[in-house]
Order: structure tokens, then sequence, then C-alpha cells
């Protein structure tokens, strides 16, 4: 790439501050991280109308679904499960009890956890957001294609594994974004 010179013979400041700006790494459109973050938005988009309906947030849903894959949980399993930080959750997990969508109280064994479980009123909410739910799939997976969408699933598995075992330089066991 040739030099853009200005009438004074040194380079334009604006090519200087664009070449200043560049990073000696991938374009940021093409870094893994966006790459997700694009493609979880993309499908995001599909559900979100259906969850305001239901006066349900992205996170509500994310623990009312991981709810109903177990009995009762542990607050901080929970956490873990459904990528949610600590003080998100617990603003989260208040504002689901107001609702009665949930119930909480203490571990047996531990009276110093607490545990979680989905109500009634929750599976009820459950089970109406699911039909819409499994529309979007649905009309998600016609335009992927099934086999696409499995493949995807799988190799995004195998992708989470391979990096499980990575160390991670400055990690302090926090859990993920929202």
């Amino acid at each position: 790439m040739a030099d853009r010179k200005s009438r004074s013979g040194s380079r334009s400041n604006s090519t200087e501050a664009a070449e200043a700006r560049r990073a000696p790494m991938r374009e940021f459109s093409r870094s893994l991280p966006m790459s997700l973050l694009r493609a979880r938005e993309a499908v995001m988009r599909q559900f979100r109308p259906s969850l305001r309906n239901h006066g349900l947030t992205e996170q509500q849903w994310r623990i009312l679904r991981a709810l109903t894959a177990v009995e009762t949980i542990e607050v901080t399993e929970l956490a873990r499960t459904a990528f949610l930080l600590g003080p998100s959750l617990s603003r989260i997990l208040r504002d689901l009890e107001a609702r009665h969508l949930i119930e909480r109280r203490t571990a047996k064994a531990d009276l110093r956890r607490g545990v979680v479980s989905i109500s009634p009123k929750g599976l009820k909410l459950i089970e109406a957001v699911a039909p819409n739910s499994e529309a979007i799939y649905a009309e998600i997976t016609s335009r992927f294609g099934a086999r696409k969408l499995a493949e995807l699933q799988d190799m995004l598995g195998v992708l989470e594994r391979s990096l499980a075992a990575m160390e991670v330089a400055g990690e302090g066991g926090g859990e993920e974004d929202e």
C-alpha cells in the first residue's frame, strides 16, 4: 500500500491515525467472540418478542428453563448453569419469587446455602411459552437445516470441551457475562 503524502510531503494525519489503530491481530469482525456474539444475537432476536409478550427477560427465561431440568438446584450451581453473575442472579431470583414463578428455601444439609426450584405457576408459564418457542426453533431449523444445526451444536460442544482444559492467564474464577 503506497503512503499517502500531503502537499508538505508527510503522510496525511488520517492515514497515520488509521494505521496507528491497526492492531497486529485478525480483523475485529472475524474474531471468534464477535462471530459467536453475532450468531447469538441473530438467534435471540427471534425469541425476544415471545419472551416480552410473556413478561420475561432473556435471563429470567434461562433460569426458568434451567429449573425445568432439575428438581432443585443450589443457587451457586444455578449461576454456573445459567451463566449469570451472582449479584444478577440474586436480583432475578427475587423478581421471579415475587411473581411466584420459583420457590426458594434453605438447603437441609447446609443452612447457609439456598436451593431453588420452579413453582407450579412457573411450569404453567413454561408451558405457555413452549409452543411459540418450538415454532421458532422449527423456523430456524427450516432456514438453516436440521443437519447443519445439529453439526453446529456438536461443534460448539467440542469447542467448549476443548477450551475447558485450557489455562486462562489471570482468571479469577468469575462467571460469564449475561
